[in-house]
């Protein structure tokens, strides 16, 4: 069965995930940063870091939602970030952070579908996504656009949730995703479905040797990984 925020609802995923991003975006920011601690921008640092060792020129953020993981990697010398999203209110929320911070000129937002990109071939050195895979309808789909619109020797950086593995910290990460987490974030997002998707998305998502393996299926020459805080989160690199 299809993990989707809202299971009673006739839409099919991509359109609930729009609905729900929709839904939560003046809050979003707040409650990442809260329900992870500030450890979430400890992971964009990291991933960010990887990322300049390729020196990448253009970049598209697949799935920016607000634009932390595009703001995250302006500080690199690049060109161009393209910001892509399903989402037209956590856009606008990216789009005035941006604008705060005098980057309007290097980043630019275009709402989207990312399982059918509007990019050429070959038109991106990197792709970053941030905790954003997993919301996909079709990760294959989603997975191929990453392939075509990279450039021969481009990378796809793809920060994501996962499961960790280990006693007694699994058991204790399962309480406070599934008990505590969706509690929180429903009394403060006003959404109440959006915090249960959480868990049980990620919980659904195929991670480690498993997401490593699809990666090579879809067609990636070079694919490792970097297991984040235990492995609450993986750091998946992907070279075309």
């Amino acid at each position: 069965m299809t993990v989707a925020p809202y299971q009673d609802s006739d839409k099919n995923k991509k359109e609930q995930v729009e609905q729900m991003f929709d839904n939560i975006a003046p809050k979003y920011d707040f409650l990442n940063h809260f329900l992870s601690l500030g450890i979430d921008k400890l992971w964009r640092k990291k991933a960010v870091r990887i990322l300049s060792t390729f020196q990448p020129k253009r970049i598209l953020d697949v799935a920016s939602g607000t634009g932390d993981f595009a703001i995250a990697t302006a500080r690199l010398k690049v060109d161009e970030i393209v910001g892509f999203d399903l989402s037209e209110q956590m856009l606008k929320v990216g789009e005035e952070k941006v604008r705060k911070l005098g980057l309007e000129k290097l980043i630019k937002f275009k709402k989207g579908d990312s399982e059918a990109m509007p990019f050429e071939n070959d038109e991106f050195d990197a792709i970053t996504v941030a905790f954003g895979v997993r919301n996909f309808e079709h990760l294959q789909k989603g997975l191929d656009e990453f392939l075509r619109v990279l450039k021969t020797d481009g990378v796809a950086i793809i920060l994501e949730f996962s499961k960790p593995r280990y006693f007694p910290f699994k058991q204790l990460y399962r309480f406070y995703f599934f008990h505590i987490l969706p509690l929180v974030g429903r009394m403060v997002s006003k959404d109440a479905s959006a915090y249960s998707y959480l868990p049980e998305s990620v919980m659904a998502f195929p991670d480690d040797q498993v997401m490593l393996k699809i990666l090579r299926d879809t067609g990636f020459r070079k694919v490792s990984q970097k297991r984040l805080t235990l492995g609450i989160a993986t750091i998946y690199i992907a070279q075309k």
